[in-house]
């Protein structure tokens, strides 16, 4: 059974609040996001200030297939691979979508879209690495603040696939 969910300590987002509403057991990460330490982009510096490997920390992004908006999750320490996301889907290309269309689409800011709680649900894979994991870190839906779940959980609430999608 799960635990009952803890709120952030500035208050929820819409990301934490899908996550209570489901009643999945999560765990809030904070920590002091400045310009200063972003040497390799936000994943990263989640990373290094909350002292989390790499390898545990994942990233959101959205990304045009065909007709449709797919977002894809990754670690901070790799690269979406665009063919692999397009084959998870069955189509036979990918492109990145626009940064303001991701920002609109989700509702949340560059640096800060969760997969959880996006104003448009789109369809989801995770890389299938996360599995390796009992807890990932994903954006809790804004800038210094990461939610940390179990991978499955996240491929539940989110009816998530999974597979290679992190370019090797």
């Amino acid at each position: 059974m799960a635990k009952k969910a803890r709120r952030a300590r500035h208050g929820s987002t819409p990301a934490t609040l899908e996550l209570e509403h489901a009643g999945i057991s999560f765990r809030t990460y904070e920590y002091e996001h400045s310009i200063d330490h972003m040497d390799g982009g936000y994943g990263i510096e989640a990373s290094r200030l909350l002292g989390i490997p790499e390898e545990r920390v994942y990233k959101t992004l959205m990304a045009d297939v065909g007709s449709e908006r797919v977002i894809g999750i990754v670690p901070v320490s790799g690269h979406l691979d665009l063919k692999a996301l397009a084959a998870a889907v069955g189509a036979k290309k990918a492109v990145m979508a626009d940064p303001k269309v991701a920002q609109r689409e989700s509702g949340y800011v560059l640096g800060g879209i969760s997969p959880l709680g996006q104003r448009a649900r789109h369809r989801t894979v995770l890389d299938e690495d996360a599995l390796l994991f009992d807890e990932i870190l994903v954006s809790g839906g804004r800038r210094g603040f990461d939610v940390g779940l179990d991978p499955k959980d996240l491929c539940t609430i989110l009816e998530a696939t999974t597979a290679p999608i992190r370019a090797r």
